[in-house]
């Protein structure tokens, strides 16, 4: 992963609510074990028609969310199954923080330790955000995660929660492995200064 540095970017906006899993990646989808490629078929069943042709009212198929690596989102966002596919599907179209009032908790779980941040605000910052995006699309905000900030263009910081571990792994660019992997020394250390307590074949046999 790479660390998550304060973002500043345009979002694309889709302020539906209880958008669940299965709408962002569909099943058909699922058979890969990899996380890339699966950006192309985000919101596959909202993006193409039947023929597989982008539809042009869709928002991620519009100019203005070209390049947005923020996208706002509606209340409840990451509903329905478990799949890790979701938050993976995100990060590779480009996105690499979601703004919602509300996550489901599996999805923000799973996003969290793939590096994608999801990004809780209260009601009212959240309307004001779906109306300056409404106003002129172009509207940029910016994400700082050592802050756990979101500012506004006229300078207003709304404060996001987060817990200490997904923050530090995300600032770090790490999983959960590589946390552990960081700390190979001083597990070894306390290892080494206290003697196993269970009787093992081996030193039962001696």
């Amino acid at each position: 992963m790479n660390p998550f540095t304060p973002l500043t970017s345009r979002m694309a906006v889709m302020p539906t609510e209880n958008i669940d899993t299965d709408q962002i990646i569909p099943a058909r989808f699922l058979k890969t074990i990899s996380k890339t490629g699966l950006g192309k078929h985000l919101f596959a069943d909202w993006r193409y028609d039947e023929n597989g042709r982008p539809r042009p009212d869709f928002i991620l198929n519009q100019p203005q969310t070209k390049g947005a690596a923020i996208l706002l989102a509606g209340d409840n966002f990451g509903c329905g199954s478990s799949r890790e596919h979701a938050p993976w599907a995100l990060l590779d179209f480009g996105f690499r923080a979601i703004i919602s009032p509300s996550f489901a908790d599996i999805f923000r779980n799973n996003a969290l330790k793939n590096g994608l941040l999801p990004v809780i605000v209260d009601a009212a910052t959240h309307r004001q955000l779906l109306s300056l995006a409404a106003e002129e699309p172009s509207t940029q905000v910016t994400i700082d995660l050592a802050a756990q900030t979101v500012t506004l263009p006229d300078g207003r910081a709304a404060a996001f929660p987060i817990d200490n571990f997904s923050k530090t792994c995300l600032l770090q660019g790490i999983d959960q492995l590589g946390y552990l992997l960081q700390q190979a020394d001083q597990i070894a250390a306390y290892e080494a200064a206290h003697p196993a307590r269970v009787a093992t074949m081996a030193a039962m046999n001696n």
